[in-house]
């Protein structure tokens, strides 16, 4: 578990939460591609995720309207981006939270993330975020089992 943690407020804009994404990935030396999201008094509310937002930049029902390749989509991306600047983080964040414990064995921990595919998890005590857990750490953790 990750005990240094960033966090995104609900009321902020996609275009603030992506900057927030550079700025605390830059720091901690890391891509960050998602962060937990809470509301005004620090509780967890939820998580955005790169997938949330490329979800939502993805015309959405282009089902309907045949495959991509049957689309003009010159311009769709520039076009949904600025649409999306202000588009506030509670609005498009997974509201389902799937959290852990900090005594949650790490085997259960990854039979969470593959059954649910979720690539962090935040670790909940009484109602406050302890930290996060990472994929990536825990498979490096067990890369440097098997060497």
């Amino acid at each position: 578990m990750s005990r240094k943690f960033h966090t995104l407020n609900e009321e902020m804009s996609i275009s603030e939460a992506v900057r927030n994404f550079k700025s605390a990935g830059a720091a901690e030396g890391r891509k960050l591609f998602g962060m937990m999201v809470t509301d005004k008094s620090g509780k967890l509310v939820g998580m955005l995720s790169m997938y949330d937002i490329l979800l939502f930049i993805r015309p959405k029902h282009v089902h309907i309207w045949g495959m991509m390749e049957d689309l003009d989509i010159s311009g769709m991306i520039t076009s949904s981006c600025a649409q999306a600047r202000n588009v506030r983080v509670a609005d498009i964040m997974t509201s389902e939270i799937i959290s852990v414990t900090p005594d949650t064995h790490l085997l259960l921990v990854l039979d969470v993330m593959i059954k649910k595919h979720v690539r962090r998890l935040p670790v909940i005590e009484d109602d406050h975020i302890q930290g996060i857990i990472y994929i990536s750490d825990v498979f490096h953790h067990i890369v440097d089992q098997l060497t």
